[in-house]
């Protein structure tokens, strides 16, 4: 599974600590989420997406994301 968690904390400037107590997991959890090497449950997955307040597709994929600059150089 990907997913763009770690860009989503640094561009809201929230740490894996915080994000962990809010979802209610261990804060090793989030750096293996972010690492790859842990699929979020859906009740996990749900609940990250609520705290960052976007759709779940916006932070996991069972495809790779394409990069964002492609993104931007399309929109410009």
């Amino acid at each position: 599974m990907f997913n763009r968690l770690a860009l989503l904390r640094a561009e809201r400037n929230v740490s894996r600590k915080a994000l962990a107590e809010a979802v209610g997991v261990n804060f090793q959890t989030i750096g293996y989420l972010e690492r790859g090497d842990y699929s979020p449950s859906l009740e996990l997955a749900l609940r990250i997406s609520a705290f960052f307040q976007v759709p779940v597709e916006v932070l996991f994929s069972l495809t790779p994301f394409e990069p964002l600059t492609a993104q931007l150089t399309r929109s410009a």
